[in-house]
């Protein structure tokens, strides 16, 4: 393979036959083999991981949550039907649920980063291998597919190329394509009927009649997060129980249910070293403080639920590692990481005691802190420099 590409490199060159498409050729030469570009002049720091490598190590980090949701998929639609199927039935399932939603993420978004690639004569942007692989993780399983393909057009478009690409975006494309589905499609990406597939073609208001076709009576896909809004006594009569949250056996996005898997992506994250630990723990010491205030005041059903189950709820923990850490919305100053990861918990975990109309919380809340992030970085920059300022003058006045 190494001698074909070497053969027909001369022709994607500049100059050459088809140099007009160097960007795309150089995309797809670099994903399979380290780029063979040197820096020209000066001296730099050398390392043998680059912006790909690192992007891949993410994807590795998602593959634990995509597995379960794939088989999670199939056990929520047998569930909901009262259907007697096995493993590989439901992992099947899951898989012709889940493929078609990557195809969509991945051809629209490369489609859209190539032609931006090639009309601005520049190198195609490794960011969205990971955008691609974080999208359909996110989203309800049964979403239509042409809705999916213009929220991915709005978020690569809007949310990257508009500010220059990969490394320059305000926000985290993957939540802005999530964002644009919630606001222009609510009724897709929220109630009972979106999260078990196909369930929404038989049910209405979450609750199945029995009609000799296996289907089960008073069936709810309702997320945890609705059944919280009846307090602890609510998630106890759905089955929400505390341990099957953190196993992720429960209605909710592809890839959010599963802590346990989202916890072993973590750790991948943290010993790589490519995620921030300091935003993720104080994402959680952010969502534990507002909740023990709400236990403390339980003046609402949502307040009584104990405040390490929102830890387990919604999509919390998925986004706390995937989301809030990523290296290039979040802070990224060492003290600006803590007040990011912090706000971005505690505003989660308001939104959903305070706010009746939108139970999730975590996808404005990294939205609006992904806002706020550069702002974060300039005081706590600003605070250094002024601190240094202050002790210099002190040795001065000493001297």
């Amino acid at each position: 393979m190494r001698k074909f590409i070497d053969k027909i490199k001369p022709s994607f060159e500049k100059g050459g036959k088809f140099g007009f498409l160097h960007s795309t050729f150089e995309a797809f030469e670099s994903f399979l083999y380290v780029p063979d570009t040197v820096t020209k002049r000066g001296s730099h720091v050398r390392d043998c991981v680059d912006l790909k490598r690192i992007m891949i190590i993410v994807v590795v980090a998602l593959i634990p949550s995509l597995l379960f949701g794939i088989w999670n998929t199939g056990y929520q639609h047998s569930a909901a039907f009262g259907l007697d199927w096995g493993f590989w039935q439901m992992v099947w399932y899951g898989i012709v649920k889940i493929i078609p939603l990557y195809l969509v993420s991945y051809i629209v978004g490369l489609a859209i980063e190539f032609i931006s690639a090639q009309i601005k004569g520049h190198e195609v942007n490794e960011g969205y291998l990971v955008s691609g692989m974080l999208i359909p993780l996110i989203v309800p399983v049964d979403v239509p597919l042409w809705m999916l393909a213009i929220a991915v057009a709005f978020a690569v478009i809007v949310g990257k190329e508009v500010f220059g690409g990969t490394g320059m975006n305000i926000w985290n494309p993957a939540l802005l394509c999530r964002a644009f589905l919630f606001f222009s499609y609510p009724s897709k990406m929220s109630g009972d009927t979106v999260w078990t597939g196909g369930v929404s073609r038989y049910l209405s208001e979450g609750t199945a009649y029995a009609d000799g076709n296996g289907l089960v009576d008073s069936f709810s896909g309702a997320t945890p997060l609705v059944h919280a809004t009846e307090g602890l006594d609510g998630l106890n009569a759905a089955g929400d129980t505390f341990w099957n949250m953190f196993a992720g056996i429960i209605p909710g996005a592809v890839g959010e249910t599963s802590v346990i898997a989202i916890l072993i992506g973590a750790v991948i994250l943290i010993w790589t070293g490519v995620a921030s630990w300091k935003i993720m723990l104080s994402s959680v010491i952010g969502g534990l403080a507002i909740g023990l205030l709400g236990n403390a005041f339980g003046t609402t059903p949502e307040m009584t639920v104990p405040a390490y189950y929102q830890l387990v709820m919604g999509g919390f923990m998925f986004g706390t590692v995937f989301m809030a850490t990523d290296p290039v919305t979040s802070a990224q100053t060492e003290t600006g990481k803590w007040i990011y990861g912090f706000l971005v918990g505690a505003l989660t975990v308001t939104v959903r005691l305070f706010n009746p109309g939108y139970v999730e919380g975590m996808m404005l809340a990294i939205l609006l802190m992904n806002t706020f992030a550069p702002l974060i970085d300039h005081y706590v920059v600003s605070a250094s420099i002024s601190r240094r300022a202050k002790k210099i003058s002190k040795k001065v006045k000493i001297a």
